[in-house]
Parts: structure tokens; C-alpha cells; sequence
């Protein structure tokens, strides 16, 4: 479960930066992959229009916290053995 949420929380730190260097230079490699949320999602959300580097960098703010509860998980289920 741990290697799981680790890995979530890793695409989503991935997809924050290369959606974040998208918007400010452009993004050559995996754009089609990385810059889902930066290119499907942003424009469908009105509140986002506009606010897209924040929303990018918030989306990689969000990975970290996933990573960091995915090591919590992992700290409690080798605590339980």
C-alpha cells in the first residue's frame, strides 16, 4: 500500500513541475503524459483560467503531501509487525 500512495503522490509531483515548466517555457519531453492536468483540466475549470502556474505548483504541493503520508503509512504498518 505504501509503495502505492508513494507512487501517486510521485506522478502528481511530476505532473506539478513539468506542468509548471510547461507554462513558463514550454515542456519538449512527455508533454502528452505530464501536462494532462495543465492542458484537460485547467482550461474546463473556470476559476483556473488564469491562475495556472499556481495551480501547477499546487498540484506539486499536493504530490509531496501524498509521498509524505504514503511514508506515514509505511512507518505505521512496521510499527503493527
Amino acid at each position: 500500500m505504501r509503495k502505492l500512495i508513494q507512487t501517486l503522490g510521485l506522478i502528481l509531483l511530476a505532473m506539478g513541475i513539468s506542468g509548471t515548466i510547461d507554462h513558463l517555457w514550454g515542456q519538449p519531453l512527455l508533454g502528452w503524459v505530464l501536462n494532462a492536468f495543465n492542458r484537460y483540466i485547467i482550461p474546463k475549470v473556470d476559476f483556473l483560467t488564469g491562475h495556472e502556474l499556481i495551480a501547477n505548483v499546487g498540484v506539486g504541493v499536493v504530490g509531496i503531501v501524498v509521498i509524505a503520508v504514503g511514508t506515514l503509512v509505511g512507518v505505521r504498518e512496521k510499527s503493527k509487525i
